[in-house]
């Protein structure tokens, strides 16, 4: 009997859905970091690897992302927003921090994997070993003519492994409630947060038209940052949308691991795991030599130089309350200029033989 794909695909994307919101909630029962994130990403990714046909919907995923940015952007009070200018040389510092950890971790997976693949190239492990987006930095590597699927499947594995792992660990040390600078506490106003939903919106639909990478994210938090920073409250966002915002944004990582994910180079995918443990290990380095210089809680920093993604390190700073304006910020700042370098920096190390093919 002919079933309709578009049938196939709506049950899909419920299943996942209900499975995630199942993973969620025995995280909540089991008080572990971000539930509502780390459950749904790992049973998605799970189900995905075992080939059990998870799906997730573009539009949700984006609206995650959409509820997020707003979220974070109510934490850049006037107060906040004048600590974060202040801290323009750490960005400086994080940066060229991040592009030389980088470099020598593209350096290790080239020397790691050359023996055992027949067309692996320098190019391939440094688009790989940057840490920027995995679409970004996949669409750069295929300009180059480098392995888009190598790429791809190390950006994943480093966001899924820090994702994991770093809130983990935080949670571990017991370093929840840190902030040093109170959060401003908006009030619940139904027709105030229809119109944050509307201007958030419409501030990630221009981001989208521009082509810009994570646009309903990044023109979600510019709008709310623009709001907080002129003190124009209109409504906070209730939790319950949060929770479901990092739930599908956790469905839509889980997704990206499917059985081939697996089965392509498992000595390239032990090499990401292992050169993602000297990046967190180099991040908790940096961050120590950082606290001496800034009078942040060393957990805050930890975040915003961790080598993962900007809205999963953000989450994670929202929710254990750890500077979440600064992480947010500091995240972004590298990303956007880990970007604007990164093909620059690639042509400049070729023009001097540094990299070859």
């Amino acid at each position: 009997m002919f079933i309709n794909p578009v049938i196939i695909s709506i049950f899909k994307i419920l299943a996942t859905i209900l499975a995630a919101l199942v993973a969620a909630l025995v995280c909540v029962s089991l008080h572990t970091p971000l539930p509502w994130m780390i459950g749904p990403l790992l049973i998605t990714a799970t189900l995905s690897m075992l080939g059990l046909g998870t799906l997730s919907w573009a539009p949700f995923r984006n609206s995650g992302q959409w509820i997020i940015g707003a979220a974070l952007g109510l934490y850049f009070t006037p107060e906040i927003s004048a600590l974060v200018i202040s801290l323009w040389w750490i960005v400086i510092l994080i940066t060229a921090w991040s592009l030389a950890v980088g470099y020598l971790y593209g350096m290790w997976l080239f020397w790691f994997n050359a023996s055992s693949f027949d067309k692996l190239d320098r190019p391939t492990t440094y688009f790989a070993s940057l840490i920027g987006g995995a679409s970004e930095m996949t669409l750069l590597a295929e300009r180059e003519h480098a392995r888009t699927d190598l790429v791809a499947s190390a950006h994943s594995l480093r966001v899924l492994i820090v994702t994991i792992s770093v809130p983990f660990a935080v949670q571990w040390m017991g370093w929840q409630g840190l902030d040093h600078h109170p959060t401003h506490t908006y009030q619940f106003n139904l027709q105030g947060l229809i119109f944050l939903i509307l201007f958030t919106g419409i501030g990630g639909l221009i981001m989208k038209v521009l082509g810009r990478s994570n646009a309903w994210f990044i023109g979600s938090l510019i709008v709310s940052i623009v709001l907080a920073t002129n003190e124009i409250e209109l409504s906070s966002i209730p939790p319950v949308l949060t929770n479901a915002a990092q739930l599908l944004i956790g469905i839509s990582l889980g997704v990206r691991f499917t059985p081939e994910f697996i089965r392509t180079a498992p000595r390239w995918l032990i090499s990401v795991t292992i050169g993602t443990i000297f990046l967190i290990g180099m991040c908790v380095l940096a961050s120590f030599s950082l606290s001496k210089l800034i009078n942040l809680p060393l957990a805050t920093i930890i975040l915003a130089t961790a080598p993962g993604g900007i809205s999963e390190m953000a989450i994670t700073a929202k929710v254990m309350q750890l500077g979440a304006a600064i992480v947010t910020t500091l995240q972004a700042c590298r990303l956007i200029a880990v970007l604007l370098l990164a093909e620059p920096l690639f042509h400049t190390l070729k023009r001097f033989r540094i990299i070859t093919k």
